[in-house]
C-alpha cells in the first residue's frame, strides 16, 4: 500500500514539472511580442511603453515590438487586440479614454470589459495645461479670464474625443463656467506641434510630451490636473488649488489583451510586467518624464476600471458631451 502511494506521488511529481517546464517553454508565445499603443509615437504613451518594452524583452528574451496605432482617440488600437491574435503574443498597453470613457460615446465594434482582459495597472499621471508663450498669458488666472472675456475662442487640444485631456478641459469648463473649444488630435505629438506652431492656443498635456519646450521657454506651465503638484514643477500650482477645489483629471495606461487569451497567460504578463514596473532602473526613467508606476494584480484593475467606467460616465451625462 506504501509502496502504491509513493508511486502515485512520485508520478504526480513528475507530471507537475513537466506541466511546469512546458508551461515555461511556451512563454513567451512568440519570440516577437506586439505591444500596441493607441497613439502616435512621442508622446506619453509611447515613451512610457517604450521604457517598459526593453526592460521586458531583456527580461523575457524575447524582441518586443511597439505597433503604433493611432486614431479615434486610442480606440483603433484598442479594436485591433479585442479583435487580434488570442495567443498572448500581442499585448496592449491601453488608455482611460477607450476603455472606460468611449463607451459612453460612441457605439464601439468591441466591448472594452467583455472583449479585453486586464493584466495590470501601467502607469499614472496628471495633465498639464500648457499654452503657446506667445498667447501672453502667464498664469492659470490669466488663462480663465482670457477664456470669460472671448466665449468660444480659446481652442484648446486633446489626444483625441472622450480622451482624458479632452474631459480634462471639458471638466474645467463645467467648473470655472468658460466655454472654450476642442480641437482634438491623434495623439500627442500631433497635438503638441500644433501648439508650437501657434494653430492652437493650449493643450491639456503631459509633462514628459511638453518638458523640453518648457524648460526652454516656447510653452508656458499654467496648472497640472492632479491633486498633487508635478514634482518636477513644485511652483506650478493644480488646478484644484487654484480655486476650484475637487478638480481631478488623471490619466492612466494599463496593460490588457484580448479576452480570448489563455488566463494562465494572463498570469504570465501580470508576473513579467509587474516585475518591471518594479525595477528601480525603470521607476527611475518613468518618473524622470512626469510618470507614475503602479503595478498590481489582475483583479485590482479590473475593479479601477469599472470605477473609472461610473465616475466618466457621469460626468459624460452631466455635461451632455456627445461622440465627435
Amino acid at each position: 500500500m506504501l509502496k502504491s502511494t509513493c508511486r502515485r506521488i512520485t508520478v504526480c511529481l513528475v507530471l507537475g514539472f513537466f506541466s511546469v517546464t512546458g508551461f515555461t517553454q511556451d512563454f513567451p508565445p512568440k519570440k516577437t511580442i506586439s505591444m500596441v499603443v493607441g497613439f502616435a509615437a512621442g508622446g506619453a504613451a509611447d515613451t512610457a511603453a517604450r521604457i517598459i518594452a526593453k526592460k521586458l524583452g531583456e527580461n523575457i528574451g524575447a524582441s518586443v515590438v511597439i505597433e503604433n496605432k493611432g486614431g479615434a482617440g486610442g480606440n483603433i488600437a484598442h479594436q485591433f487586440v479585442a479583435t487580434g491574435p488570442t495567443d498572448g503574443s500581442t499585448i496592449l498597453f491601453g488608455s482611460v479614454g477607450p476603455l472606460t470613457i468611449s463607451p459612453h460615446l460612441f457605439k464601439l465594434p468591441y466591448d472594452p470589459v467583455k472583449d479585453l482582459s486586464p493584466i495590470t495597472m501601467g502607469v499614472n499621471f496628471p495633465n498639464l495645461l500648457v499654452v503657446h508663450a506667445g498667447m501672453g498669458i502667464k498664469t492659470f488666472a490669466d488663462y480663465v479670464a482670457f477664456a470669460k472675456k472671448n466665449p468660444g475662442k480659446l481652442d484648446y487640444a486633446s489626444t483625441g474625443p472622450g480622451s482624458a485631456s479632452h474631459l480634462a478641459g471639458e471638466l474645467l469648463d463645467d467648473m470655472a463656467k468658460i466655454d472654450t473649444l476642442h480641437v482634438p488630435y491623434k495623439g500627442g505629438a500631433p497635438a503638441l506641434q500644433d501648439l508650437l506652431g501657434g494653430r492652437v492656443a493650449a493643450y491639456f498635456s503631459t509633462y514628459s510630451t511638453s518638458q523640453a519646450y518648457i524648460e526652454n521657454g516656447k510653452l508656458i506651465p499654467l496648472a497640472s490636473t492632479g491633486t498633487q503638484r508635478l514634482r518636477s514643477l513644485p511652483n506650478i500650482p493644480t488646478v484644484a488649488e487654484s480655486g476650484y477645489p475637487g478638480f481631478s483629471a488623471t490619466n492612466w495606461y494599463a496593460y490588457v489583451a484580448s479576452s480570448k487569451v489563455p488566463p494562465a497567460i494572463l498570469d504570465r504578463w501580470n508576473l513579467e510586467i509587474v516585475k518591471v514596473l518594479k525595477s528601480p532602473d525603470v521607476v527611475e526613467q518613468l518618473n524622470s518624464h512626469g510618470l507614475t508606476p503602479l503595478p498590481g494584480t489582475r483583479s485590482e484593475l479590473a475593479a479601477y476600471m469599472a470605477k473609472e467606467t461610473a465616475t466618466w460616465g457621469r460626468v459624460i451625462r452631466e455635461r451632455n458631451i456627445k461622440g465627435e
